[in-house]
């Protein structure tokens, strides 16, 4: 958008990465006036981040590439308290060596999205262990304690969600908010940083960290938030009937990956390739503004670049080649068994076992289900776990969904 100064804001403004904004005038003033560096936090529960991270990885990427220094706080600190955001149960303790062991996994993934260095935008990682596990409990409750108002924060989304339900919540996890203010406080002293961005859901910790630097230090700090990314048919970005769709390719193979956005919903295919790509937006505007079959070409588009950025070109172009034979060289049509069902059948609810029975890949229903425990099925070539799954719209590409028993021994769900 031209109304902003700053090559970022208008950037991000105009890919749809911004949701609620502190103070975006006074964050423009202050991005026009040089190098700013900003962060954002991952905390360490798994040994990838997923798809639903990809937004605050590509928001990082956005910085760097408007000319700030981006900042990825690892929370080896605060992954042993868990983050209550979002959850009506508390988060797994981990022991330290879990958390490294995480950490370690997910550092690979940035080296893709950030170049790293000392310069003034080159991205750094930092750890908020280094200063967390150092506090002083009776200090820290005396010189940051009583800037928080318990009322306050028990107004706030992860906390009241958690009361409105019944479900318990830790004294554990209601200090997270506290922890993650005072990271925001810790990295504008020791790094000079301005701002710190998140999704959605994180916006309440965020204003604490901003309001914590005003009252201590009386810096001027900023907190700006991403719109919770849902699908055209309302799903959560990145769940599919599989599972989480992991960025390492020690979760999740390059094709597998490649597949999810080669299977986006035809009306989300714009929004992605803003969000996720680096293309230009006059070749997105085009994309986008594609119909009937021809839409296939953006989602194809989308994948390559999608799966460039994370795995790679070679990986990228090897995952394209092997879905073109798979799909258009002979292993579709009269060359695989195959049933055809209605959309609705599909909205109602059809079991991958029954679709085994009637594609004639399995005898019985319960063969399906025994099939699929010891990890023998596959849809659309991703592992599937759960004997229970039903096919979903979102699997279905070119209007059929590929079921696969074993290594050889393929069929069709057509959709009609």
């Amino acid at each position: 958008m031209s109304s902003f100064k700053s090559a970022f804001l208008q950037t991000v403004s105009e890919r749809g990465y911004i949701h609620q904004c502190t103070d975006l005038e006074g964050l423009d003033a202050t991005f026009a006036g040089g190098p700013i560096p900003a962060y954002i936090g991952f905390d360490c529960t798994a040994d990838s981040l997923h798809v639903g991270s990809m937004v605050p990885i590509m928001l990082l990427r956005r910085l760097q590439q408007s000319g700030h220094k981006p900042i990825v706080l690892m929370g080896g600190g605060t992954t042993k308290v868990g983050d209550p955001t979002g959850r009506d149960t508390a988060r797994a303790m981990l022991t330290d060596d879990d958390i490294a062991r995480n950490m370690a996994g997910i550092k690979k993934v940035f080296e893709k999205f950030l170049t790293f260095g000392d310069g003034p935008t080159d991205a750094i990682m930092i750890n908020n262990a280094d200063w967390l596990d150092r506090l002083n409990y009776l200090e820290f409750l005396r010189d940051y304690g009583r800037h928080f108002s318990v009322n306050r924060m028990l107004s706030f989304d992860s906390v009241k969600l958690r009361l409105e339900r019944e479900t318990p919540m830790s004294f554990l996890e209601f200090n997270y908010m506290i922890l993650q203010a005072y990271d925001f406080l810790e990295i504008h002293r020791t790094h000079a940083c301005r701002l710190q961005m998140g999704g959605s859901d994180q916006w309440g910790n965020i204003v604490n960290g901003v309001e914590l630097g005003r009252r201590v230090d009386g810096a001027e700090l900023f907190g700006l938030t991403t719109p919770l990314i849902t699908t055209a048919s309302g799903a959560k970005m990145g769940k599919t009937a599989q599972g989480a769709v992991w960025l390492n390719e020690e979760r999740l193979p390059a094709y597998d990956y490649w597949q999810f956005w080669r299977n986006t919903e035809d009306a989300d295919v714009g929004r992605f390739l803003k969000l996720f790509t680096d293309l230009p937006m006059d070749e997105i505007r085009r994309l986008e503004s594609l119909e009937g079959a021809e839409i296939n070409e953006a989602k194809k588009v989308l994948a390559n670049a999608a799966t460039t950025l994370c795995r790679g070109a070679e990986a990228a172009a090897a995952a394209e080649e092997t879905a073109r034979k798979t799909f258009e060289q002979g292993l579709t049509g009269d060359a695989l068994p195959s049933v055809e069902i209605a959309a609705a059948r599909l909205a109602e609810g059809y079991s991958v076992a029954d679709a085994m029975v009637d594609t004639g890949l399995c005898a019985s229903k319960g063969e399906a289900r025994r099939m699929i425990k010891q990890g023998g099925v596959k849809i659309n070539d991703a592992p599937l776990a759960d004997p229970e799954a039903k096919l979903a719209a979102d699997q279905v590409a070119d209007g059929q969904i590929k079921l696969s028993a074993g290594k050889k021994r393929h069929a069709l769900v057509k959709v009609g």
